[in-house]
């Protein structure tokens, strides 16, 4: 989330070749030796070189081969030069009127569909809420193409100074008096030793995440089961949220949240705390004039939340000691750590998987036996070769599951806004035209839209589950929804999301926990703030 969370917003490392708690490293890029940036070059070459650590991705097939790409006899026909169509309207008035077809008179896809057939261009100029008293500037060039879209990511040419959340920034006393990770930009010297530091929290956790993902989800089917057997119904939300929140507490910092003064309160303070960041972006269902003077007008003061964050501060700042002196070695006072690992903990991977989660279920639910079928063969085949366990080389010999998560997250990304600014004057180019864009402007994707590019992929706007089986992998570079596309690697020099791979592999383990222990099931879809509401109806047992 910018989300949310990306959602809001995670690599694995490790520093040998080999199978620990189950977890196998099953691909290994070259040395990781970020380009740190800080006062003393050789200071921050010993640093690379004392962590000396080598990122994972989660599948071997997605590392790209060395290929030579041959020189093409002919350049491609120049596309024709467009001046970029729409205007702002008249100031307060247009961004108003804007934001209230954006939230309540169109809705979101409505909003950008209507504007492509009306300028007949998916590049154009619009208002991005909330605009006017939160945001002193929502003008931007929208972009919503396949071809276009990436220029987001490209640090060379646009900036992303705090454009985590948009045309606005939420107020740093909600994290602490400082900005965070994901509000730097990479030419900033912070961050590359705040996101390092998210890379040593990753690395560090890395043989307690599969075996605690197991523990934590049993736990969480077993109740879904007990409510299904009293009620014939389970909600899925509020169970799978706390489940997430304990997960990442006992994966990344060996700490049980309930045995804490934290008790089972977390994902309930997360989602207070968060709604005062993302209020601006989010309808809730409240009556639409109430709603847009409450949270898309006026900034909630951040005294509404404040002994919250309290309680998740000191909650982090008690079980992450060690992650905290890392972070000293590195530069970082612990008091600006605990804010960053609190971030990305709660904001960025809680918050993607309270979205994503509930979306896997929504797609591969709706799929039907057949494909739960086909999930279930493979995937208990494969951890049967493997010794009865689910590990990382397991995982690797399940494409089909594989490509259900990448196509869930294509479809549906969890990360819906993406932003940034101009560095220079540049031309910008959708598949059929090309745009001049000048400095300082601000540049705005709405990702969905560029993951299902018609003319990129087929049947763009169906869930189809092997899509990326085989050959299809090939389209994977296509896939964004982490801050770039996920063919490519978080770095140190880029905005990546550093637990893109993190992201995932967590979402590959529901999925494998899911057909490890039911044939099939069914589920009833609603709508949430931040995307899907689910209800299971029925489970069916695994029954071979």
């Amino acid at each position: 989330m910018a989300i949310p969370f990306s959602a809001s917003q995670n690599i694995f490392l490790q520093t040998q070749p080999r199978i620990d708690a189950g977890i196998a490293s099953s691909s290994l890029l070259p040395p990781y030796s970020p380009r740190l940036q800080s006062p003393a070059r050789s200071k921050s070459l010993k640093l690379a070189r004392r962590l000396s650590l080598r990122p994972i991705v989660a599948s071997l097939s997605e590392l790209p081969s060395s290929t030579t790409t041959a020189t093409p006899s002919t350049p491609p026909p120049k596309l024709p030069l467009r001046k970029i169509p729409g205007d702002y309207g008249l100031p307060f008035i247009g961004p108003t009127k804007d934001r209230l077809d954006y939230f309540y008179n169109q809705g979101r896809e409505d909003y950008f569909r209507s504007r492509i057939q009306k300028y007949r261009s998916t590049v154009f100029r619009a208002n991005m809420p909330p605009g006017h008293f939160i945001a002193s500037n929502p003008r931007v060039i929208v972009l919503l193409d396949g071809q276009s879209f990436p220029v987001l990511f490209d640090v060379s040419k646009v900036e992303k100074r705090d454009l985590f959340t948009g045309t606005f920034m939420p107020s740093t006393q909600l994290t602490g008096g400082y900005r965070v990770l994901s509000y730097l930009d990479p030419s900033e010297p912070n961050h590359a030793k705040l996101k390092q530091l998210i890379f040593f929290l990753l690395q560090s956790s890395r043989q307690r995440i599969i075996p605690e993902f197991h523990a934590t989800f049993t736990e969480l089917f077993e109740t879904l089961e007990s409510e299904l057997a009293a009620k014939g119904k389970a909600d899925f939300g509020g169970p799978n949220d706390q489940a997430c929140f304990n997960f990442l507490a006992r994966a990344f910092y060996g700490a049980n949240p309930s045995e804490s003064k934290l008790g089972h309160d977390g994902p309930n303070l997360v989602a207070k705390w968060v709604l005062l960041q993302l209020g601006p972006l989010l309808t809730l269902g409240l009556p639409s004039l109430v709603e847009d003077l409450l949270l898309h007008t006026f900034r909630l003061p951040p005294v509404l939340v404040k002994s919250d964050y309290q309680r998740l501060y000191d909650f982090f700042y008690q079980v992450s000691g060690r992650i905290l002196d890392e972070g000293e070695k590195m530069g970082i006072k612990r008091e600006e750590a605990c804010h960053n690992l609190l971030f990305a903990t709660c904001f960025n991977s809680f918050g993607g998987m309270k979205i994503l989660f509930p979306n896997l279920l929504k797609f591969t639910g709706r799929a039907g036996p057949k494909l739960h079928r086909q999930l279930a063969e493979e995937i208990r085949s494969a951890v049967r070769s493997n010794g009865g366990k689910v590990t990382m080389a397991a995982m690797e010999q399940m494409p089909l599951m594989k490509s259900v998560v990448y196509e869930a997250l294509r479809i549906e990304p969890p990360v819906a806004l993406q932003y940034g600014k101009a560095k220079r004057d540049l031309v910008i180019e959708s598949h059929d035209a090309a745009f001049e864009v000048k400095e300082g402007e601000m540049l705005f994707g709405y990702q969905p839209f560029a993951t299902r590019d018609p003319k990129i992929f087929e049947r763009a706007e169906e869930f189809v589950p092997d899509r990326f089986v085989g050959e299809g992998e090939k389209l994977l570079k296509h896939v964004l929804w982490s801050n770039g596309p996920e063919a490519e690697s978080p770095t140190v020099e880029n905005k990546q999301c550093a637990g893109k791979d993190f992201v995932v592999l967590v979402s590959r383990l529901l999925v494998v926990e899911m057909f490890q222990r039911y044939d099939s099931f069914e589920i009833e879809v609603g709508k949430s703030a931040l995307g899907a509401a689910i209800t299971l109806t029925s489970v069916k047992r695994a029954s071979f």
